[in-house]
Order: structure tokens, then sequence, then C-alpha cells
């Protein structure tokens, strides 16, 4: 065992079309993605970890092999996107709980046309 060698599987590189660009995962390996994804940050509900990535040595000791296969199914950009994107929508809905518990109402409708950072 080498100093770079690991016990984890990752999916196959991205095969490369003609223009040289990757070829995104079909349908059944995102379902395959999402599947592993769901069932690892299940395991850390219940276990109560938000940040997999700043509590890395609880989550792997905790969820490793929910972690192993969602890392074998996803490419790794999307693994650390999709464990960053959990902290961020926890911290989203915290700061809703706060504001509605301060009395804040939640304003109906989008931003029109026009509105600052849209397009027109």
């Amino acid at each position: 065992m080498g100093f770079f060698s690991t016990t984890t599987t990752s999916p196959p590189p991205p095969k490369i079309s003609s223009d040289g660009a990757p070829i995104a995962p079909d349908r059944t390996q995102r379902a395959k993605c999402w599947e592993g994804r769901d069932g690892y940050f299940k395991c850390l509900d219940k276990n109560g970890i938000i940040d997999s990535i700043g509590e890395k040595d609880k989550a792997e000791k905790a969820c490793a092999s929910e972690a192993r296969g969602f890392e074998a199914n996803c490419a790794s950009s999307w693994v650390t996107y999709f464990k960053k994107r959990r902290v961020m929508e926890y911290q989203k809905f915290q700061t809703m709980e706060k504001l509605r518990a301060e009395g804040a109402q939640e304003m109906p409708g989008e931003i029109g046309q026009g509105a600052p950072g849209q397009k027109p």
C-alpha cells in the first residue's frame, strides 16, 4: 500500500466528448449519487452532525459505510458541493426560524421585473 492508495472507490472519470468537454452523468448515475447522498445525510441526522466537513472525525466514525457509498457514486466535486450545501441550508433554516421568532413575516410574491439584480 503506497502513500496515495485509498480504500474507497470513486466513480470512473467522466468520458470526454469529441470537443474535449466531459460528458455529464446520465439519469441513472445521478439517481445513484442522490441515493448515496440521502443515505449519508440520514446517518448524519441520526447522529446530530450538520457539518461533515467541520466535524470530519465525528462524521467518519459515525457514518463511514454511508460515506463510502456516497463517495463511490458521486464525483468528488459533487460530494463537496452537497456537504457545503447541507450546512448552508441548515444556516438558512436557522436564520428564518430566528426571524419568525422575532415576529418577522414572510412577504408574498417574488421579486418583480426591474428589481435590483434581475435581468430585464
